[in-house]
């Protein structure tokens, strides 16, 4: 018995074996030489590119590193993005101010592609692009607290996906540490402020992923499962999953609080397009957020419909660059957007 069971035992790891080279031979020579664990490295390039145009804040988490430039991507002295305007065109005061996730710092385009920067002339007024990448949508709320006193804007413009709601319910994202709110009594108590410095990648490894990590054939299953990116990113749960959602009118109402004509929009990612059973959630999510910001005497806007229908008319690679809107989604939002503020309009 014993013999048999080591028998099948050696078996199933030189099996195991065979498919972890084949799996490397695949990918190249040389991940026949490189076994370092996977997940470390990734988690260390994602932090080597977070370190250069973000920096750690105590409030907010991380926050555009000031004078950054690199790429078609430019942060102002303030750490806001550029948003260049048509030359000769005159801008009114006060500005827009534009808060939220990649959706509105405009990841993948340049500083004069993205929506903040082609609202300007089609309102005639100036925008302040505040968008962070990687925000959920707490961050969002806690930075338009930061700034609309100090700007005095005259309208705020929130983006979010629906993502920023399971952001929210975490105190770690790709390996930043962040603020979150907990639900207390219908009210919101922040909690992780101040802010503490981010673990080094090294110590944030689970014993499976240590174990595992540098494994191809895993990675290889998992990506194929389309389980890699919860597997591989830093994130750290704090908070049960769907809080996020029921937190959403508390968060309008703090927004509220700033008396700042305000219009809430919902993005969509990618995926959206891929996958229905994803959609069909991701609309669900979004649709409890506009609820929440019309509740709260917001005005709303849902792109799905203007998204999807440039989908079917330019094609998904016409609309999308890797995972956010190319040139075409911008402009599109710029357009509804324009629409949408303008009854918040004071005149010029």
């Amino acid at each position: 018995m014993l013999s048999r069971a080591a028998l099948v035992v050696g078996s199933l790891l030189v099996g195991l074996l065979l498919l972890e080279l084949g799996c490397r031979l695949v990918r190249g020579p040389a991940a026949l030489l490189d076994w370092s664990n996977i997940i470390l490295k990734e988690r260390q390039e994602t932090r080597g590119t977070s370190d250069g145009r973000l920096k750690r804040d105590s409030d907010l988490g991380f926050v555009l590193r000031p004078g950054f430039r690199a790429d078609g991507v430019t942060y102002d002295l303030h750490g806001h993005r550029l948003t260049p305007a048509p030359a000769g065109a005159v801008l009114a005061e006060p500005p827009v101010l534009a808060v939220g996730d990649s959706y509105a710092h405009g990841d993948e385009v340049s500083d004069g592609e993205t929506w903040a920067a082609l609202l300007q002339p089609l309102i005639g007024r100036r925008t302040i692009n505040a968008g962070v990448s990687g925000y959920g949508l707490d961050q969002s709320v806690l930075r338009a607290e930061r700034l609309v006193p100090e700007i005095r804007p005259a309208a705020l413009v929130l983006v979010f996906i629906a993502d920023d709601l399971r952001r929210a319910e975490m105190k770690r994202v790709w390996g930043a540490e962040k603020p979150y709110f907990e639900p207390a009594g219908g009210t919101l108590a922040l909690r992780n402020v101040p802010v503490p410095p981010s673990p080094p990648p090294v110590a944030t490894l689970d014993p499976w992923q240590r174990l595992f990590g540098w494994s191809v054939l895993v990675d290889t299953i998992l990506r194929h499962k389309g389980w890699q990116y919860e597997w591989s990113i830093d994130h750290l749960r704090v908070l049960p999953r769907g809080t996020g959602a029921t937190m959403a009118c508390p968060m309008m109402k703090r927004l509220a609080a700033l008396n700042v004509p305000t219009l809430v929009v919902a993005e969509y990612d990618p995926y959206v397009w891929k996958n229905a059973e994803y959609a069909q959630e991701q609309r669900r999510l979004s649709a409890v957020v506009l609820e929440c910001a019309r509740a709260a005497g917001f005005g709303t806007l849902d792109l799905f419909d203007a998204i999807d229908a440039a989908v079917k008319r330019d094609g998904y690679a016409a609309m999308f660059r890797s995972s956010h809107p190319g040139p075409l989604g911008h402009r599109i939002a710029a357009e509804r957007i324009a629409e949408a503020l303008r009854p918040y309009m004071p005149p010029r």
